[in-house]
């Protein structure tokens, strides 16, 4: 194991469980348990838990909560009525993504952000420096609170009649406050792996509690090498490989998000500009003739010259088929190109599709 690497409130429980442990983010993380496919088939058929309190949580309270959101959000969050979630990104001034995260509206004067657990640190001083001007109290809370995600399409029945919690009534990307144990327990109907599920935000000791109670009902726990199988199948991006610095929403294929007409945002010329002239490169979804599996950097060619590579690649567990997220040079992003994918000394015909591999199942 790496030296300082932190230990999520949960890590006693994976090492006892046997799962395979190994860095990421700067956290040691369970990688897998009884195994991905298993793992993966949990989550898409019946329901699995995942241990998330590596990912940061930052506090924005004050009577310019909103203005300061919006400054740094590209997303709109005007007019969202208290208890709805946004996804979206925080971009530098030249557009490259700060990180991509969560912002839950609690009301107009406060809002709680999600982000990137390798990004921690950096995000924390990013809003930080650019909240200098606005009038609100920036709390990062990442070292208070362990998440779970309950995810899968028994996810709503394990929340109720597992933990007792009521959460029928959480409309997907919306949020509730629970009193339970004498804290204040976060409730969301998200996740990052395309079926209905909950993410569980609390206290170290209440995350423990909230564990066991579902080992103890056998419910599956799921490593990170699931997790990252079940987001690439529908598309989602993993902070990294289809989002960075050097990546904007926009070459990510995530314009979707990013709100223009709404007042000035940083990065917002960049992004404009961008959207108005296209970008000479973006993320598409690739379709691989035969079992060859296509793994993150490796090159996308056409007639032998490299235009693009691999961001993220798999032999899709839900679909059988080797299919991987690439960065491509214009005009070779059009669906139906034809290109190959250098694996070591060889080549291996493929095809530009749509990146969503896997339909997602989310409760309407």
């Amino acid at each position: 194991m790496e030296e300082n690497l932190t230990k999520t409130c949960l890590h006693d429980r994976h090492v006892a469980l046997g799962a395979l442990m190994s860095p990421f983010g700067g956290f040691d993380m369970p990688i897998q348990y009884k195994g991905i496919t298993e793992e993966h088939n949990a989550v898409r058929h019946e329901v699995g838990v995942f241990d998330v309190s590596h990912m940061g949580e930052v506090r924005v309270k004050g009577p310019d909560a909103y203005k300061f959101v919006s400054h740094i959000f590209v997303n709109d969050v005007t007019g969202a009525p208290d208890g709805q979630i946004f996804y979206g990104m925080m971009c530098y001034e030249n557009g490259g993504t700060v990180d991509d995260l969560l912002v839950y509206k609690v009301n107009d004067e406060e809002y709680f952000l999600v982000i990137n657990a390798s990004n921690i640190a950096k995000d924390v001083e990013w809003i930080r420096k650019n909240a200098e001007g606005f009038n609100v109290e920036i709390t990062d809370q990442s070292p208070y609170y362990g998440e779970v995600a309950v995810q899968g399409p028994k996810a709503e029945e394990t929340m109720e009649n597992v933990l007792g919690i009521p959460v029928k009534d959480i409309a997907f990307y919306n949020f509730k406050t629970f009193p339970i144990d004498g804290e204040e327990v976060i409730v969301s109907r998200t996740g990052y792996t395309g079926e209905d599920g909950f993410e569980v935000y609390g206290s170290h000791a209440f995350t423990q509690k909230v564990w066991d109670k579902l080992m103890d009902a056998g419910v599956q726990p799921c490593g990170l090498g699931c997790r990252d199988t079940l987001r690439f199948e529908v598309g989602l991006p993993l902070y990294g490989d289809e989002l960075s610095a050097d990546i904007t929403p926009i070459e990510a294929s995530l314009s979707m998000f990013v709100k223009l007409d709404k007042p000035e945002f940083i990065g917002k010329e960049a992004l404009a500009l961008q959207k108005a002239e296209g970008v000479k490169r973006r993320i598409i979804g690739l379709e691989l003739e035969g079992n060859a599996i296509p793994r993150h950097g490796y090159p996308v060619e056409v007639d032998g010259v490299q235009v693009g590579e691999i961001t993220t690649g798999y032999r899709s567990i839900s679909t059988g088929k080797s299919v991987a997220m690439a960065m491509v040079n214009k005009p070779f992003d059009k669906l139906g190109t034809k290109v190959e994918v250098r694996i070591r000394k060889k080549t291996f015909p493929a095809t530009v599709v749509k990146k969503r591999f896997y339909d997602k199942s989310y409760k309407k």
